[in-house]
């Protein structure tokens, strides 16, 4: 949701103060039903590690959800990834995140181990590695 209002906000820049009230009354629409979910959600999940794979969505594109909910995105990369997906990512991530490109269900297993994430959010073909390992 805070990147939501970011995104709506750099957009509404870009236009009169009309544009800019009408994206702040969306904002203030929504801000109450998102808060309660966060405000559900985020006590159990606070401080827990999360580790995405999620093919053809842009890690991106959500980890500022994770991070509404109080989680830390350690690693995450790409299936079919580009440079300017990884110079975007990069700018989003901590400084000791591990970024994987094109990981083979191998080795998606083997940086799980190692890091030990609290969470893996993954695709079809990956989810059932975790299942077995019993990591959420």
């Amino acid at each position: 949701p805070t990147k939501v209002a970011e995104s709506l906000r750099a957009i509404a820049a870009k236009f009169d103060d009309t544009i800019k009230e009408g994206a702040e009354r969306i904002i203030a629409r929504y801000s109450a039903e998102y808060e309660a979910v966060i405000a559900k959600y985020k006590p159990r999940l606070e401080g827990k590690r999360v580790m995405l794979y999620i093919g053809g969505l842009r890690p991106r594109h959500v980890i500022g959800a994770y991070e509404d909910l109080g989680m830390e995105v350690v690693g995450t990369g790409y299936e079919f990834g580009h440079n300017d997906d990884y110079d975007r990512t990069i700018k989003e991530m901590g400084n000791a995140t591990l970024l994987y490109d094109d990981v083979t269900g191998y080795e998606f297993e083997e940086f799980v181990k190692k890091v030990q994430p609290d969470l893996v959010g993954s695709g079809v073909k990956e989810k059932y590695i975790f299942q077995k390992m019993g990591v959420p």
